[in-house]
This record gives C-alpha cells, structure tokens and sequence, in this order.
C-alpha cells in the first residue's frame, strides 16, 4: 500500500553533530547544557532559592552557590507564578548583593504575566514566542502545580506537557527547570517522592532533589547522561539585618560522614565571601586547635587557600591532595 507521507528527517549517525567536552555542561557539574528537569523537595525546602540561584549564575557568570561554574553563561527567564513581582525582585536583589552584581546589568528576565498554563494552547504560543525573542540559556518555571490545570497523576495528561516542555527545549536549544512538589511519602530514591505520575521523575535529563533535616538542606543531583556529584549539604544564610539572603553549602555529604579536614576546610572557605578567622573555623568544624593549625598550613602550601589580615580565604575551586592526617588531642 502506499504511503503518502513526507518522510522523517534522517541522517547516519556518524553525521550527527558531536557534542565537544566543554559543551556538556550548562552548570558543572549541576545542571547539564540544553537539560530539561525538575528540582523537587518537599515545601520549604529552598526551592526556589536554588531554581533562582542557578538563573542569576548562568545570567551572570558566577558560580551557582558559590561553587559550581557556569560553563554557557547567558539570558536566563524565569516565571515563579507563587510570587509576586516585588517579592521576585527581592530575591534577585539579595543574591545580586551576595555576589555584588549590579541588577540593571543582570541578564535575567522575569514573566510578569498573572498565570501561565502550559496546557492551554493560547500561553504555549505566548511562551514559545517569548523564548524564540530572547533565546535563554536558562528557563525556570516554578512551581509545576500551578502551570497546569490537569490531573498530576494521570500519565496521559503529564505526558503530553512535559512533551510540550521538551519540545521548547529542542526547537530553541535552552534548558529547563521545573519546581516540583513531593510526596509525603519516603522513598528510596528522591525522583520517586515527586508527587503525581512516575513520568515526572524519568522525564529529567538533570534533576535536583532537596530535603530538609532539620537546619540542614540536603542537595542530592541525578543525570541521565552523567556521574552525579556527591550529596552536599545547605543552610539558607542572611546578613543580620535581613539583607543578602542566600544558599551557602556548609559541607558535602562525604565531609559529614568523615571526609578529610582538609576538604571540609577548603568548602568552608571557598564559600565564604569574606576571610574567615581561625576561631571561626574551629567553631564551625568543631575541631581541635593543633590539627586544624596543621591544616590550614598544608592548604596554604598546595595554594588553596590564603592567610589575611582579616583571616583565612579559599582561592581555588579544585580539591586539596588529600593525605593520611596526624590527629593532635
């Protein structure tokens, strides 16, 4: 029988374009270039902190939490339907003073419009419209449950918008991030605690889970297509008149479990934006005078790190050598 039909486009696969190492990450190693996915977390979590730290990073070049460098800096867009635009920018303006950004030069651009669902046709062309305009890096969408007005937990109807979320990604090459609730229910892993159907969690090229335990924010990332970083833990810091509001990582899940002094030592001081004294740090890492005295020594050596006036400053993203160390009680 005849078919009448145009065919696919085709190609043989060693005509398909080869994607260079240092185009595979959009955030390293957080977020993968052109990945769409969700950060998930149950409420009051930091989501949306973290969702508009990564925008204000890649919109700016700086390094997402401080840490993580951004490898294709660019416009970012984002929607945060929960809040209001006052409240929107007092976000922005609190990471802008952290990482002493001028926000009239940030390259980051917010919907302002009062709703926006991805099932209704008319805001899908409006939405595609306002990509195709501003081409961003980055497109944070947050949260998901008010994007929609379908039955999160029927296959058929997630299915289709995340089709359309993918198909944005595809036509204009921009990644995406979704802001998700999750269930109350512990699971095993993270993606299955996301609420509604199993197709939110096998849809994310990158994904980002948050949980909370008690003051600790525990970040845990998964990628299709690469390692996943180690777990880190988060607090969400501010100055003491309530400005500068900000994500900080107090120490990865490996330094919490007995990772090296040395390491748990270079976190702290890469994170911080001012240098630290030593008091302070013995009071953050809970360790002895001596060891720590040694430690910082080593660090100082490997140039990692760099004694002030004012105290100790990190001055390297990269891992110290790490070496058998001597405990002094």
């Amino acid at each position: 029988m005849e078919i009448n039909a145009e065919m696919l486009p085709v190609c043989r696969a060693n005509e398909l374009e080869i994607q260079p190492p240092d185009k595979l990450w959009l955030i390293e190693p957080l977020w993968a270039q052109y990945a769409v996915g969700i950060i998930g977390g149950a409420p009051k979590c930091c989501k949306s902190w973290l969702g508009i730290d990564m925008a204000v990073s890649v919109a700016s070049a700086t390094p997402c939490l401080g840490r993580f460098a951004v490898k294709q800096p660019g416009p970012t867009l984002i929607f945060l339907a929960e809040d209001a635009t006052g409240a929107v920018r007092a976000r922005i303006e609190a990471l802008c003073a952290h990482r002493r950004l001028d926000i009239h030069r940030l390259n980051l651009y917010v919907i302002t419009a009062s709703t926006l669902r991805l099932d209704l046709e008319h805001d899908q062309k409006r939405l595609k419209a306002t990509v195709a305009a501003l081409r961003p890096h980055l497109l944070l969408l947050d949260p998901l449950v008010r994007l929609h007005r379908l039955d999160e937990n029927s296959a058929a109807d997630i299915s289709k918008l995340l089709g359309f979320v993918r198909e944005i990604q595809r036509t204009y090459d921009t990644a995406i991030v979704l802001v998700h609730h999750a269930s109350k229910k512990h699971r095993a892993q993270p993606g299955l605690s996301l609420r509604g159907s199993s197709d939110l969690h096998a849809f994310g090229d990158s994904n980002a889970y948050l949980a909370r335990h008690k003051q600790r924010i525990v970040l845990t990332v998964e990628h299709r297509s690469a390692k996943s970083m180690e777990p880190i833990e988060m607090q969400l810091v501010s100055s003491p008149d309530g400005t500068d509001t900000h994500l900080e990582i107090t120490m990865s899940a490996a330094s919490a479990t007995g990772a090296s002094l040395a390491e748990r030592t270079l976190v702290l001081l890469q994170n911080s934006s001012k240098p630290l004294p030593r008091t302070i740090i013995r009071k953050q890492l809970r360790v002895n005078n001596q060891r720590l005295g040694d430690t910082l020594v080593n660090l100082a050596k490997q140039e990692l790190i760099l004694q002030t006036s004012n105290g100790w400053m990190g001055l390297l993203k990269k891992h110290p050598e790490t070496k058998p160390e001597t405990v002094s009680l």
